[in-house]
C-alpha cells in the first residue's frame, strides 16, 4: 500500500539528470571557454564581472551562469523576467547583501529571459550592478543591443553563446548512455549513426537532443533481452520534429536577411536554401512573398520590371492554392529575382526624396501646376501657362518645370548601367539635354 503522505520522488528528465557539474564537462563554447580565452582566465582568477549571456535555446545559459558560480565560489540566486517585477529585485538584492555580509562571499545574480524586463524593470538593476552588490548575470535569445537599454549594456559584457556542433552533442548523447543510471537499468542501445540523427534533429540546442533520446529510449523495442532503438523507432520520434525557427526573434530575421541578401548577391542556390530553411523552420510562405515583392523594387527595380509582376504573381498564387503549389511558385520568383540584372536606383531616389521632404521646408506647388476647378482659382491664375504635354513635339515640354521653384534643379534617379535601365538612362539624358537647350525654361535646369 503506497504511502499517502509521502510522494514519490519526482522524476527528473534526462535533460536534468545530464546537466553537468563543472565547467570541464560543459560541451560547447569552447570559443568563450578555450584555453587563454579571456572569460575562462577571469573564472580561474575568481574576477568575474557582470556579463549578458546572448544565444539560442537550449545551449546551456543558465547552466553556465551556475557552474560560474561555483567555480568562483559565489551564491548563486535567480529571477525570471517572466514572473519577477521590481520588487523581487530589491529583495534579491537585500539577500544577497545580508549573504555578504553573513558569510563574505558575493552572489551571481542570474536573470533568466532578461529582454523581457521593461526600462524601469532593467533600471532597477543599476545601481547594484555599479557599487557591484551583485554580479549581474542576464541570459538572452534576443540581440541585446535592440532589447536591453544602453545603461544596462554599458555596465556588463556581451558573450554569445553558439549552437552546439553535431558531433559535439552526438557525444553528449553517447556519454548519457554510458553513465545515466536509469538508461543504464534498462539497457538501452541506440546505433552510433542514429544518435548522429537525433543530434542533427535537434539543431544544435543540447536540450532537445536529450529530450528526443529520452523519448527513443521510452519506445525502444525488446530484441534479446535488450532495449534496442531501431530506425523505426527513431522516425517516429522525428515525425514531428521541428527546426529551430523562432518566428519574431532573431533567426526568424538572420534567415529572412540571408535570404534576401543571397537573391541582391544573385545567387539563387543559397535564395533557395534559405528559403527553404524558413518554411522548414514552420515560417508562413506568404510572409516570404511579401518580402520577395519588397526585394524586387528594393534591388532589381526598372533594370527588369517583370520582376514585380513575377512576385506579385507567386504571390497571388500561394493565397488561392497554398501548399505546396503556391511555395514552389515563390521558389519560382526567387530564383528569377536572384539572375535578374540589378538595380536600387529607384530605391535610393526614393530615400533621397524622402530625407528632401522631412528635412526641408513645405514648398508651395508653382502656380502653373495648381488645379483650378474653381472661378477663384482661375481669378489666382491656377494652372495658367501650363503646357500640356500631348500638344507638344514627341509629347514632352522641353524646358519646363514640376519641381517647387526653390528646388527646380533637384535629381534623384540615377539609372544603372544594367538591363532596361541602359535604355531608361540613355531616355533620360536626351530628355534632360532638350530641357537645357530649351529656350522657354520656366527655372534654370541642371542638364
Amino acid at each position: 500500500m503506497s504511502d499517502l503522505f509521502h510522494s514519490p520522488q519526482r522524476h527528473q528528465p534526462l535533460a536534468a539528470r545530464m546537466r553537468p557539474n563543472s565547467l570541464a564537462s560543459y560541451v560547447g563554447q569552447s570559443h568563450l571557454l578555450g584555453e587563454g580565452k579571456p572569460l575562462r582566465e577571469a573564472v580561474e582568477r575568481g574576477q568575474l564581472h557582470s556579463m549578458i549571456l546572448w544565444g539560442p535555446p537550449g545551449v546551456g545559459k543558465t547552466t553556465f551562469a551556475r557552474l560560474l558560480a561555483q567555480e568562483c565560489d559565489a551564491r548563486f540566486a535567480t529571477l525570471s523576467a517572466v514572473l519577477a517585477g521590481v520588487k523581487d529585485i530589491r529583495q534579491a538584492v537585500a539577500e544577497a547583501e545580508q549573504h555578504r555580509m553573513q558569510s563574505g562571499r558575493g552572489t551571481i545574480l542570474f536573470v533568466d529571459e532578461v529582454h523581457r524586463f521593461n526600462k524601469a524593470q532593467q533600471d532597477a538593476f543599476l545601481p547594484y550592478v555599479e557599487e557591484g552588490t551583485v554580479t549581474f548575470v542576464g541570459a538572452t535569445t534576443e540581440n541585446p543591443a535592440f532589447e536591453l537599454n544602453n545603461a544596462l549594456l554599458s555596465r556588463c559584457r556581451v558573450y554569445l553563446l553558439r549552437s552546439i556542433p553535431e558531433d559535439d552533442l552526438a557525444g553528449l548523447l553517447q556519454r548519457a548512455l554510458r553513465t545515466d543510471q536509469q538508461l543504464l537499468d534498462r539497457n538501452t542501445c541506440v546505433p552510433d549513426e542514429l544518435l548522429l540523427k537525433i543530434a542533427r534533429a535537434a539543431d544544435g540546442d543540447a536540450r532537445s537532443a536529450l529530450n528526443l533520446l529520452e523519448v527513443a529510449c521510452d519506445l525502444a523495442k525488446e530484441q534479446s533481452g535488450q532495449l534496442v532503438v531501431d530506425e523505426s523507432v527513431l522516425a517516429e520520434v522525428l515525425s514531428a520534429d521541428v527546426r529551430r525557427f523562432d518566428k519574431g526573434g532573431d533567426y526568424f530575421y538572420d534567415q529572412i536577411s540571408a535570404m534576401h541578401k543571397s537573391v541582391r548577391g544573385s545567387d539563387p542556390d543559397a535564395a533557395l536554401y534559405w528559403f527553404i530553411r524558413m518554411l522548414d523552420g514552420g515560417c508562413d510562405p506568404l510572409y516570404v512573398a511579401r518580402r520577395v515583392v519588397r526585394m524586387a523594387s528594393e534591388d532589381i527595380g526598372n533594370a527588369d520590371p517583370r520582376a514585380l509582376q513575377l512576385a506579385l504573381n507567386a504571390w497571388d498564387v500561394q493565397e488561392r492554392l497554398g501548399s505546396p503549389e503556391g511555395e514552389l511558385a515563390i521558389a519560382q520568383a526567387i530564383t528569377y529575382l536572384a539572375v535578374a540584372a540589378k538595380s536600387n536606383a529607384v530605391y535610393s531616389a526614393y530615400k533621397r526624396a524622402v530625407a528632401d521632404v522631412r528635412r526641408e521646408p513645405s514648398y508651395d506647388v508653382p502656380v502653373h501646376l495648381r488645379n483650378a476647378p474653381t472661378k477663384l482659382a482661375k481669378s489666382l491664375s491656377h494652372g495658367a501657362e501650363y503646357r500640356y504635354a500631348h500638344d507638344e513635339p514627341d509629347a514632352f515640354a522641353a524646358g519646363e518645370n514640376y519641381f517647387p521653384e526653390e528646388i527646380a534643379d533637384r535629381q534623384y534617379y540615377q539609372p544603372v548601367p544594367r538591363g532596361l535601365e541602359l535604355k531608361i538612362a540613355e531616355k533620360l539624358q536626351m530628355l534632360r539635354r532638350l530641357n537645357s537647350e530649351s529656350g522657354q525654361q520656366r527655372y534654370k535646369l541642371k542638364p
